[in-house]
């Protein structure tokens, strides 16, 4: 197990440290969903998805797969696909991950509120990319796409997200 942690704008594990950045509403112990928080805690990285006209698939020790274009991310508290993939469209409030500006180029599903879902903990939280301007997420953790890659070829299995 190759575990990162994430503080303060940092995340760090074998051997690197990263310019990262997380959601607008801060690190959060009580996550909601909307908050716009990143819950605190251990996130365990499930797998890896990525956007094959862009990008290779990463090297990492997790199952990788490539997003199609109408993969999505459902986060609507009353829909029974509640923080899970869906197929889009799709009728119920979601995520599409095929986006333009290359965000989801890379994404890493991190394990939150999945065993079991309970509806309003949050969802859709990612490893992802940043924007340019390394704007705070949705409540994801985000990097540049070289250090996203770095981190996942050096093994990463999960980030302890600190306050």
């Amino acid at each position: 197990m190759v575990e990162f942690s994430y503080q303060d704008g940092v995340l760090q594990g074998a051997g690197l440290r990263l310019r990262a950045v997380c959601g607008r509403g801060g690190v959060s112990g009580h996550k909601v969903e909307g908050d716009g928080a990143t819950p605190l805690g251990r996130l365990e990285l499930l797998r890896v998805m990525y956007r094959a006209d862009r990008v290779k698939p990463p090297v990492c020790a997790v199952p990788v797969e490539p997003i199609g274009k109408f993969d999505g991310w459902c986060d609507d508290v009353a829909d029974v696909a509640y923080n899970r993939p869906v197929a889009l469209p799709y009728p119920a409030s979601h995520e599409p991950l095929w986006r333009a500006d290359g965000v989801y180029d890379v994404i890493g599903v991190l394990g939150w509120n999945l065993s079991p879902i309970v509806p309003g903990r949050g969802s859709a939280i990612f490893l992802h990319v940043a924007t340019p301007d390394f704007a705070p997420t949705a409540g994801c953790v985000a990097l540049e796409l070289r250090d996203v890659l770095a981190a996942l070829a050096a093994g990463m299995t999960g980030i302890l997200v600190r306050e």
